[in-house]
């Protein structure tokens, strides 16, 4: 039995604004760095063009995953986001260890900085992560997850340093760039845990976080006629399209109707979200499975 759900959502073109304004505003950043001699501001352009990079190469990832099926990838290309997912996760990481290694000496020696031309370049991190924050999040799985989440992180960063360069207008404490910086960068770093996280257990195949295996294995087997259930494999493409295969053993009497007794068992995958399921039916005397030896 085979249950196909397709989702056309445009999810390239949510990860193509971003990955232009990105771009852009790295140039911006480091402009900005240079005159004001501000490590947090610096920071942010190294993490940025890191950044921009993944998001170009995730651009490309995500309009390759819509193409179809073909007798090479039977699935599809939707798990070249999943890859893409991993690279970004990957750049944040590297970038976020540099910047941790340019930016603890400045907690020892603190250099004075132009806090007005940070709180202007703050001024527009804010408005510009803000409106790619505010795109990337109308996409749909890992990867556009992964984006959106690091854009908000981005958001919420360049708020921090906006109101840190405000202090530092009007009170003469150079300390707070690296401390800014810091602190950040271990946000960052703990958002990238969770991203390869999961993007480890999908490329692992392993059952996806929204659903229970458990519950799923209890709901057929309650059902008249049921048997029992083996060889069951849960696992998702790219964080959004979930797949179930099983054997289901069932009752001689049943082996008459697959129609309905498919249908019972296709109502409880819709209900646990599997959007692609292959179910086999057999009887208690033939079992074709490898959990059978």
């Amino acid at each position: 039995m085979h249950n196909h759900q397709h989702n056309h959502h445009d999810d390239h073109s949510n990860i193509k604004v971003p990955a232009i304004i990105n771009t852009v505003f790295t140039v911006v950043e480091f402009t900005v760095a240079m005159y004001t001699n501000s490590v947090a501001v610096l920071s942010k352009g190294i993490h940025d063009l890191g950044d921009s990079i993944a998001l170009i190469l995730s651009w490309f990832a995500e309009k390759k995953a819509k193409q179809d099926p073909d007798k090479k990838r039977s699935f599809g290309y939707k798990r070249i986001s999943t890859f893409s997912a991993l690279l970004l996760a990957l750049v944040l990481f590297i970038g976020s260890v540099f910047i941790l290694v340019k930016t603890i000496p400045r907690l020892i020696n603190p250099e004075p900085v132009k806090a007005a031309g940070i709180i202007g370049v703050g001024v527009l991190g804010v408005l510009f992560n803000g409106t790619a924050f505010y795109r990337a999040k109308k996409g749909e799985g890992l990867n556009s997850e992964v984006v959106s989440w690091h854009l908000l992180e981005d958001f919420f960063g360049w708020s921090t340093i906006l109101v840190g360069a405000i202090v530092m207008y009007f009170f003469n404490y150079p300390i707070i760039d690296p401390i800014i910086t810091i602190g950040y960068t271990l946000f960052i770093l703990k958002g990238v845990y969770q991203n390869m996280t999961k993007t480890v257990n999908i490329l692992m195949q392993g059952v996806p976080e929204h659903i229970s295996q458990k519950r799923i294995e209890d709901r057929v087997k309650d059902l008249e006629g049921v048997v029992g259930m083996h060889d069951v494999h849960i696992w998702s493409l790219e964080g959004k399209t979930d797949i179930l295969t099983a054997h289901v053993v069932v009752e001689d009497r049943l082996l008459g109707q697959l129609n309905s007794t498919r249908k019972r068992i296709k109502d409880i995958m819709q209900d646990h979200h599997v959007e692609h399921s292959t179910i086999e039916l057999e009887s208690a005397e033939f079992c074709s499975g490898i959990e059978c030896s």
